[in-house]
């Protein structure tokens, strides 16, 4: 479909070209219904386990095969695109098949049969299940992320429910008035320090992330004079979601349930936690004379154009914009050419985070070449720090050829 608009006497137009790819975005709560179609069609128990391999396989494969789609809307047209509901729709649409998926992988943990399960699923079966409900609930949370940073209030509640998977919801608090505010700075939980693994990285953000949701809504009840142990209190209210979701399947399918709800909710967090290690690994927004941070510009997250990845995210690689513009719909974010650019897309990039050895080879040299060679400028692990510095801070050649001091 073209979006057009008449500015000064003139027609613009553009054409989404992945206008009616957004749609495969809702095929990832389809993975359970997979899995029990392919079990039921060979009765393999690998296939309980093909959540995982989807997301860590055939995502950086197609990836590799679709390429790169670099093409901006014009700026004439972006409220124009913004203001069409079918993109709208689409992530909307994701919100009920994650509940049905969930529910259907709830009972079926329960001990529940159906055609082409005819006996309850074994512990393995179960845990390979778990897997799949934890790749859709990671993803989820990406839904959220797009539906909690709008203005309409409908769409800040749907996030609550994609949120509500995981146990994960004081995310929304944290992400909007935490994360954005503090990106790229060593303040920040959920900006990874170059040289720290995301091993490391794992308990740093996931604590620190809930402490700060919290302690921001503690402030915000201050201010009002009011006690923050209140079911307005935003963390309170986003974990209740949780409680009654938990609650009502075990309620229905057993409590015996618990353990493997306790499985996809920790695959969720840490997806949605492996995606944040790599969006702004070292970037660090630079100290002005004022002692306050400089703005946050394209140059401080990581992006990527991989096709495949970003029509099942939702533009999120288009990090930059997105931090630029907050509010900003997913169809309308743009890329930046000024923007440090990963070598493929997150989930290929979440694959060699698992070995640091690996992912430091890869990237380490990224950022200093991002930085022209200046380490300094880097947002450095206190661990690594010294390392790094004594490796790169003297005489270290920059991209652009020359020789600078930086010890």
């Amino acid at each position: 479909m073209t979006v057009q608009a008449t500015v000064d006497g003139r027609t613009v137009e553009w054409t989404d070209h992945k206008r009616y790819l957004w749609i495969m975005g809702a095929i990832i709560p389809l993975i359970p219904a997979v899995m029990w179609g392919a079990y039921a069609a060979t009765g393999w128990s690998v296939w309980w386990f093909f959540g995982p391999f989807f997301v860590f396989a055939v995502i950086p494969v197609a990836d590799m095969i679709a390429g790169l789609d670099r093409n901006n809307p014009p700026d004439e047209l972006i409220e124009a695109l913004e203001e069409d509901r079918y993109y709208r729709w689409v992530t909307y649409a994701f919100i009920p098949a994650q509940l049905a998926g969930f529910i259907w992988g709830a009972y079926l943990l329960g001990g529940g049969t159906m055609p082409g399960i005819a006996d309850p699923l074994s512990v393995i079966e179960k845990i390979g299940l778990a897997t799949g409900l934890g790749m859709v609930a990671g993803i989820g949370i990406n839904t959220a992320h797009e539906l909690g940073h709008k203005k309409e209030e409908h769409e800040r509640w749907f996030a609550r429910i994609a949120l509500a998977q995981t146990f994960y919801g004081h995310f929304y608090i944290e992400h909007n008035r935490g994360h954005h505010v503090r990106v790229a700075t060593p303040e920040d939980p959920a900006s990874a320090r170059l040289g720290e693994t995301v091993w490391e990285f794992m308990p740093r953000t996931v604590w620190g992330s809930l402490k700060s949701a919290w302690s921001l809504e503690k402030k915000r009840f201050a201010r009002l004079g009011k006690s923050p142990y209140s079911l307005k209190n935003d963390v309170i209210n986003a974990w209740a979601f949780s409680v009654v979701l938990w609650g009502g399947v075990m309620i229905a399918f057993g409590w015996q349930i618990f353990p493997y709800l306790v499985i996809q909710a920790v695959l969720g967090i840490w997806l949605l936690e492996s995606v944040n290690y790599l969006e702004h690994y070292g970037m660090k927004r630079q100290k002005l004379e004022s002692g306050r941070y400089e703005r946050v510009n394209p140059s401080h997250s990581w992006n990527s154009n991989n096709i495949g990845t970003n029509v099942l995210l939702y533009h999120l690689q288009r990090h930059s914009d997105h931090h630029a513009n907050p509010t900003r719909r997913y169809q309308a974010l743009r890329d930046f050419k000024e923007a440090p650019v990963l070598p493929t897309g997150y989930a290929g990039m979440i694959v060699l985070s698992w070995v640091p050895q690996i992912w430091r080879s890869v990237m380490d040299e990224r950022v200093l070449a991002h930085y022209d060679g200046d380490v300094e400028r880097a947002n450095l692990h206190p661990r690594t720090a010294r390392k790094y510095l004594a490796s790169y801070g003297a005489s270290t050649v920059s991209s652009t050829g020359t020789s600078k001091e930086v010890a």
